[in-house]
Protein backbone atom coordinates (compact mmCIF):
# COMPACT_ATOMS: atom_id res chain seq x y z
CA UNK A 1 0.00 0.00 0.00
CA UNK A 2 1.16 3.46 -0.65
CA UNK A 3 0.62 6.76 0.85
CA UNK A 4 0.33 10.06 -1.06
CA UNK A 5 1.90 12.54 1.00
CA UNK A 6 0.57 15.48 -1.17
CA UNK A 7 -1.33 18.33 0.81
CA UNK A 8 -4.82 18.12 -0.21
CA UNK A 9 -7.08 21.03 0.21
CA UNK A 10 -10.79 21.82 1.27
CA UNK A 11 -11.68 23.58 -1.67
CA UNK A 12 -14.89 22.14 -2.34
CA UNK A 13 -17.13 23.79 0.46
CA UNK A 14 -15.62 27.26 -1.00
CA UNK A 15 -16.57 26.60 -4.27
CA UNK A 16 -20.19 24.68 -3.43
CA UNK A 17 -21.57 26.25 -0.29
CA UNK A 18 -21.65 24.61 2.60
CA UNK A 19 -19.23 21.83 3.17
CA UNK A 20 -21.08 18.20 2.21
CA UNK A 21 -19.48 16.14 5.00
CA UNK A 22 -20.45 17.96 8.17
CA UNK A 23 -23.75 18.30 9.99
CA UNK A 24 -27.21 18.33 8.27
CA UNK A 25 -25.38 17.95 4.40
CA UNK A 26 -24.11 14.29 6.03
CA UNK A 27 -25.55 11.43 3.60
CA UNK A 28 -28.14 8.96 5.36
CA UNK A 29 -25.40 6.18 6.42
CA UNK A 30 -22.95 8.72 7.85
CA UNK A 31 -25.09 10.33 9.74
CA UNK A 32 -26.79 7.06 11.40
CA UNK A 33 -22.59 5.94 12.01
CA UNK A 34 -21.98 9.36 13.95
CA UNK A 35 -25.41 8.66 15.91
CA UNK A 36 -24.34 5.23 16.34
CA UNK A 37 -20.43 6.87 17.48
CA UNK A 38 -22.73 9.33 19.76
CA UNK A 39 -24.45 6.65 21.42
CA UNK A 40 -21.68 4.44 22.21
CA UNK A 41 -19.80 7.70 24.00
CA UNK A 42 -22.72 7.60 26.21
CA UNK A 43 -22.16 4.32 27.56
CA UNK A 44 -18.07 4.62 27.47
CA UNK A 45 -18.55 8.17 29.61
CA UNK A 46 -21.64 7.89 32.19
CA UNK A 47 -22.90 10.94 33.80
CA UNK A 48 -21.44 10.98 37.28
CA UNK A 49 -24.51 13.50 38.99
CA UNK A 50 -26.79 15.79 37.27
CA UNK A 51 -23.93 18.93 36.14
CA UNK A 52 -21.35 16.04 35.20
CA UNK A 53 -19.83 17.43 31.73
CA UNK A 54 -17.39 15.11 29.60
CA UNK A 55 -14.34 16.17 28.06
CA UNK A 56 -13.22 13.90 24.84
CA UNK A 57 -10.20 14.37 23.10
CA UNK A 58 -10.27 13.52 19.16
CA UNK A 59 -6.75 12.37 17.90
CA UNK A 60 -5.61 9.98 14.92
CA UNK A 61 -2.34 7.72 14.09
CA UNK A 62 -1.49 10.94 11.16
CA UNK A 63 -2.30 13.31 9.26
CA UNK A 64 -5.61 13.58 7.09
CA UNK A 65 -7.38 10.66 8.62
CA UNK A 66 -10.72 12.77 9.02
CA UNK A 67 -10.02 13.58 12.88
CA UNK A 68 -11.39 17.22 12.30
CA UNK A 69 -14.00 16.10 10.47
CA UNK A 70 -15.29 13.34 13.10
CA UNK A 71 -14.68 15.96 16.03
CA UNK A 72 -17.15 18.35 14.09
CA UNK A 73 -19.66 15.65 13.24
CA UNK A 74 -20.09 13.71 16.62
CA UNK A 75 -20.30 17.86 18.40
CA UNK A 76 -22.93 18.23 15.74
CA UNK A 77 -24.60 15.36 16.93
CA UNK A 78 -24.66 15.59 20.27
CA UNK A 79 -26.34 18.88 20.17
CA UNK A 80 -28.75 17.79 18.01
CA UNK A 81 -29.43 14.89 21.08
CA UNK A 82 -30.24 17.97 23.14
CA UNK A 83 -26.62 18.61 24.72
CA UNK A 84 -24.92 21.93 24.83
CA UNK A 85 -21.33 21.52 23.28
CA UNK A 86 -17.93 23.42 22.77
CA UNK A 87 -15.58 22.13 20.37
CA UNK A 88 -12.51 23.22 20.88
CA UNK A 89 -10.08 23.45 17.88
CA UNK A 90 -6.81 22.27 19.91
CA UNK A 91 -4.83 21.82 16.53
CA UNK A 92 -3.17 25.24 16.57
CA UNK A 93 -0.58 24.03 13.84
CA UNK A 94 -3.11 23.19 10.98
CA UNK A 95 -6.71 25.05 11.71
CA UNK A 96 -9.61 24.29 9.32
CA UNK A 97 -12.28 25.42 11.20
CA UNK A 98 -12.36 28.93 10.23
CA UNK A 99 -13.25 28.25 6.87
CA UNK A 100 -14.84 25.19 7.20
CA UNK A 101 -17.83 25.83 9.04
CA UNK A 102 -17.22 29.72 7.96
CA UNK A 103 -16.52 31.25 11.26
CA UNK A 104 -16.13 35.35 11.58
CA UNK A 105 -13.96 35.82 14.77
CA UNK A 106 -10.48 35.61 14.28
CA UNK A 107 -9.59 34.93 18.12
CA UNK A 108 -9.23 31.66 19.11
CA UNK A 109 -8.05 29.44 21.72
CA UNK A 110 -4.53 30.43 21.10
CA UNK A 111 -4.98 34.02 22.02
CA UNK A 112 -6.98 32.77 25.38
CA UNK A 113 -3.80 30.37 25.96
CA UNK A 114 -1.48 33.18 25.23
CA UNK A 115 -3.05 35.56 28.15
CA UNK A 116 -4.42 37.69 25.37
CA UNK A 117 -8.41 37.11 25.53
CA UNK A 118 -9.77 36.36 29.80
CA UNK A 119 -13.24 35.95 28.70
CA UNK A 120 -13.90 32.78 26.25
CA UNK A 121 -17.25 33.48 26.28
CA UNK A 122 -16.70 36.60 23.90
CA UNK A 123 -15.04 34.44 21.48
CA UNK A 124 -17.37 31.44 20.91
CA UNK A 125 -18.75 31.12 17.73
CA UNK A 126 -21.91 29.25 16.98
CA UNK A 127 -22.02 26.66 14.21
CA UNK A 128 -23.97 24.04 12.47
CA UNK A 129 -26.75 23.97 15.38
CA UNK A 130 -28.06 26.42 18.33
CA UNK A 131 -26.77 23.85 20.96
CA UNK A 132 -23.22 23.73 19.53
CA UNK A 133 -20.19 26.62 20.29
CA UNK A 134 -16.86 26.44 18.72
CA UNK A 135 -13.71 27.87 19.90
CA UNK A 136 -11.54 27.53 17.10
CA UNK A 137 -7.63 27.61 17.13
CA UNK A 138 -6.81 31.46 16.42
CA UNK A 139 -3.60 32.09 15.42
CA UNK A 140 -0.80 29.84 14.89
CA UNK A 141 1.27 30.57 18.49
CA UNK A 142 4.99 29.46 18.18
CA UNK A 143 4.70 26.92 21.22
CA UNK A 144 1.65 25.01 20.65
CA UNK A 145 2.53 21.96 22.61
CA UNK A 146 3.15 24.49 25.91
CA UNK A 147 0.32 26.37 25.60
CA UNK A 148 -1.93 23.20 25.28
CA UNK A 149 -0.27 21.59 28.45
CA UNK A 150 -0.53 25.09 30.39
CA UNK A 151 -2.35 25.81 33.70
CA UNK A 152 -4.63 28.41 31.48
CA UNK A 153 -5.23 25.10 29.51
CA UNK A 154 -6.29 23.55 32.62
CA UNK A 155 -8.48 26.52 34.14
CA UNK A 156 -10.29 27.32 30.45
CA UNK A 157 -11.59 23.52 30.29
CA UNK A 158 -12.44 23.54 34.10
CA UNK A 159 -14.43 26.83 33.75
CA UNK A 160 -16.32 25.47 30.46
CA UNK A 161 -17.30 22.52 32.32
CA UNK A 162 -19.48 24.44 34.55
CA UNK A 163 -21.33 25.96 31.19
CA UNK A 164 -21.39 22.38 28.89
CA UNK A 165 -22.96 19.16 28.74
CA UNK A 166 -19.69 17.69 26.47
CA UNK A 167 -16.53 19.29 25.25
CA UNK A 168 -14.75 17.92 22.36
CA UNK A 169 -11.24 18.55 21.47
CA UNK A 170 -10.27 18.43 18.17
CA UNK A 171 -6.34 17.40 18.06
CA UNK A 172 -3.35 17.12 16.25
CA UNK A 173 -2.08 13.63 15.14
CA UNK A 174 -0.44 11.60 18.14
CA UNK A 175 3.44 10.77 15.56
CA UNK A 176 2.98 13.89 13.81
CA UNK A 177 3.51 16.22 17.00
CA UNK A 178 3.32 15.94 21.14
CA UNK A 179 0.31 17.98 21.50
CA UNK A 180 -2.15 15.56 22.14
CA UNK A 181 -0.67 14.15 25.04
CA UNK A 182 0.03 17.13 26.91
CA UNK A 183 -3.45 18.11 26.92
CA UNK A 184 -4.70 14.27 27.94
CA UNK A 185 -4.44 15.15 31.53
CA UNK A 186 -7.53 17.36 30.88
CA UNK A 187 -9.88 15.09 29.46
CA UNK A 188 -11.91 12.55 30.10
CA UNK A 189 -10.97 10.07 27.07
CA UNK A 190 -10.06 10.13 23.90
CA UNK A 191 -10.88 8.81 20.64
CA UNK A 192 -8.34 7.80 17.88
CA UNK A 193 -9.32 8.07 14.30
CA UNK A 194 -8.19 5.53 11.94
CA UNK A 195 -8.42 5.90 7.96
CA UNK A 196 -9.70 2.32 6.56
CA UNK A 197 -7.91 0.87 3.86
CA UNK A 198 -5.01 3.82 4.34
CA UNK A 199 -3.62 3.90 7.61
CA UNK A 200 -0.81 0.93 8.25
CA UNK A 201 -0.24 -1.30 11.16
CA UNK A 202 2.63 0.13 11.52
CA UNK A 203 1.24 4.15 12.06
CA UNK A 204 -1.18 2.85 14.43
CA UNK A 205 1.84 0.36 16.48
CA UNK A 206 3.50 3.58 16.34
CA UNK A 207 0.44 5.82 17.87
CA UNK A 208 -0.46 3.24 20.61
CA UNK A 209 3.26 3.04 21.79
CA UNK A 210 3.22 7.25 21.83
CA UNK A 211 -0.06 6.69 24.01
CA UNK A 212 1.23 4.48 26.32
CA UNK A 213 0.85 7.16 29.24
CA UNK A 214 -2.75 7.79 28.90
CA UNK A 215 -3.88 4.45 27.14
CA UNK A 216 -6.62 4.07 30.07
CA UNK A 217 -7.99 6.91 28.48
CA UNK A 218 -8.65 5.85 25.15
CA UNK A 219 -12.39 5.06 24.65
CA UNK A 220 -11.88 3.34 21.29
CA UNK A 221 -10.92 4.02 17.60
CA UNK A 222 -13.12 5.71 15.03
CA UNK A 223 -12.78 3.87 11.26
CA UNK A 224 -13.25 6.36 8.75
CA UNK A 225 -13.97 5.97 4.90
CA UNK A 226 -15.20 2.40 5.67
CA UNK A 227 -17.37 0.55 3.53
CA UNK A 228 -21.19 0.49 3.29
CA UNK A 229 -22.18 -1.94 0.40
CA UNK A 230 -22.47 0.82 -2.02
CA UNK A 231 -18.60 1.69 -2.29
CA UNK A 232 -16.93 4.43 0.10
CA UNK A 233 -18.36 7.33 2.35
CA UNK A 234 -16.61 10.57 1.81
CA UNK A 235 -14.25 9.70 -0.66
CA UNK A 236 -12.83 13.14 -0.11
CA UNK A 237 -9.99 12.86 1.90
CA UNK A 238 -8.79 16.14 4.66
CA UNK A 239 -5.39 15.86 3.79
CA UNK A 240 -3.16 18.87 6.21
CA UNK A 241 -0.01 20.47 5.83
CA UNK A 242 2.48 19.64 8.78
CA UNK A 243 5.93 20.02 9.24
CA UNK A 244 6.46 18.89 12.22
CA UNK A 245 8.71 15.93 11.84
CA UNK A 246 6.94 14.19 8.69
CA UNK A 247 7.62 14.14 5.29
CA UNK A 248 5.21 16.54 3.39
CA UNK A 249 7.85 16.79 0.38
CA UNK A 250 4.58 15.82 -1.75
CA UNK A 251 6.93 12.42 -3.10
CA UNK A 252 4.38 9.12 -2.59
CA UNK A 253 6.39 6.52 0.02
CA UNK A 254 6.58 3.02 1.12
CA UNK A 255 4.26 1.68 3.63
CA UNK A 256 2.89 -1.31 4.76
Amino acid sequence: MRRNHKVRSHSSADRNGPDRFLGENLSFAASEAYKLLRTNLFFCLPVNGEAACRVVGVTSSVQGEGKSTTSINLSYMLAQDGKNVCLIEGDMRAPTFTSRLKLKNKSGLSHVLAGMKTNPEEILCSALHPNLKVLSSGEMPPNPAELLGSERMATLIELLRKMYDFIIIDLPPITVVADALTVAGTVDGMLVVVENGVTTKRELDDAMHRMDVVRDKILGFVITHAENGKGKYGKKRYGYGYGYGYSNSGKEQETE
